[in-house]
């Protein structure tokens, strides 16, 4: 009998690729500015000490054909997730749904602060369902107080918890949530709802479509700009607000603003105010306007209307009255109001008891 040799047993363990490039990657990055880049995936946004932490997580079939890049753009530190080819697919979108833009070769889309163009680079399309690529990046990024970050996604979604710093954030389509912010948030979305709640500082939301909301905000400058889109507002305190809406209802409560201004191109407007105002101006191009307002209100007063009538239960001095237009003074006159509507029912009324 021939004696066998006796060779080691050796087993090889071949994890797949997507397995392989689900495993979370972290990167650290410093600097006076960070901007972070990812076609489709979600953002969330958090507290965290040191240079700006990102936990990078890939998804889909496809996913270990995404690259990851980092180096200095236009002064920034950037962190840059590459998508080769022009089509992706991501589940998080609708079926049926797409988002078309241009992407850098170097992965940068947008134009929000690094002053070049958006139309530069290939055309890139997300779809919700078909054929592409089956990939995309989840981050969590952490951002120390006092730090400014650029956050740029195509599609997916963003939400913002705690954060103390400057926040820039440019999405073509996805919603954006921030509760618990301080210091300064701008907000830029092509399509997508945004919910803004306690937040201290100043504000800007720039909306293409989607319903803006925004609660119990103190601070600055708070701007909000939507083409197409309710806005709704509770509890807000700013030195000066600004809210314009190219269609859709606007209605805030609990407002403390010397200075307001609040257009719609279509839409009511509603409006109460908790403070005596510098300067209001409140327009719609058709819809019915109301505004309470305190007792103790001093303005010159300018209310028109089109097509409507004009209704006010405060002591006012007319200066000039006809069926459509009445001027007057409430009061001191210390402040201006003007309210004007193309087609609708003016209100300027005490606030309850």
């Amino acid at each position: 009998m021939r004696a066998v040799p006796n060779f080691p047993l050796i087993f090889t363990l071949a994890l797949p690729p997507t397995l392989l490039a689900q495993q979370a990657e972290t990167f650290s990055l410093s600097g006076d500015g960070v901007a972070i880049y990812n076609v489709a995936g979600e953002v969330r946004v958090e507290p965290g000490q040191g240079p700006v932490g990102v936990r990078l997580t890939r998804g889909g079939a496809d996913a270990g054909k995404l690259r990851v890049e980092r180096g200095e753009i236009e002064g920034r530190e950037t962190l840059r997730v590459l998508y080769p080819g022009d089509r992706v697919v991501y589940a998080g979108l609708e079926r049926g749904s797409s988002t078309e833009f241009s992407v850098r070769d170097d992965g940068t889309f947008g134009d929000h602060g690094d002053g070049r163009g958006d139309s530069d680079g290939r055309r890139m399309k997300v779809v919700g369902s078909g054929s592409g690529l089956a990939a995309h990046a989840d981050l969590r990024v952490q951002v120390p107080a006092g730090q400014e970050v650029s956050i740029y996604l195509a599609v997916g979604k963003v939400s913002v918890a705690n954060v103390n710093g400057r926040l820039f954030i440019d999405a073509h389509s996805a919603p954006v949530t921030a509760t618990g912010g301080r210091g300064e948030l701008d907000i830029d979305v092509g399509s997508g709802s945004v919910q803004v709640s306690q937040m201290e500082g100043e504000l800007t939301v720039d909306t293409g479509s989607g319903g803006v909301e925004v609660s119990q905000f103190r601070g600055g400058v708070l701007s909000i700009d939507t083409g197409s889109g309710a806005v709704t507002g509770s509890a807000l305190q700013a030195t000066e607000l600004s809210i314009q809406t190219g269609s859709g209802d606007i209605g805030l409560t609990a407002l403390s603003s010397p200075a307001a201004s609040l257009e719609t191109g279509s839409g009511s407007v509603t409006a109460e105010l908790r403070a005596d105002v510098r300067s209001l101006s409140v327009e719609t191009g058709s819809g019915d306007i109301s505004v309470h307002a305190p007792a103790s209100l001093g303005a010159e007063v300018e209310m028109e209307t089109a097509s409507g009538d004009i209704e006010t239960d405060f002591a006012l001095q007319v200066t000039r009255h006809s069926r459509d237009h009445l001027i007057g003074r409430i009061g001191d006159g210390h402040g201006t109001v003007s309210i004007e509507t193309g087609s609708g029912e003016v209100q300027l009324l005490k606030n309850p008891n």
